[in-house]
């Protein structure tokens, strides 16, 4: 489903910038950084790198990159 939204310059200008170096586009930073926020919002005590990790590893199982973890 596709819906338009405003936001405002600043935020377009910082999400065009990133999107460059993050190699997303637009709509992709956006979207990024709504996944982390909504993440770090439902788990406060978690760093953004480990939310970061656990948003990579999601990816990695949709994609059927998993395998078993060996204990010990």
């Amino acid at each position: 489903m596709t819906t338009a939204v405003q936001i405002s310059d600043k935020l377009l200008h910082e999400a065009m910038l990133l999107s460059a170096v993050g190699n997303r586009s637009v709509t992709g930073q956006i979207e990024h950084w709504a996944k982390i926020g909504k993440c770090a919002k439902e788990n406060p005590d978690l760093t953004y790198g480990l939310i970061k990790e656990i948003l990579v590893g999601i990816e990695e199982l949709d994609q059927g990159e998993s395998s078993e973890h060996q204990f010990g």
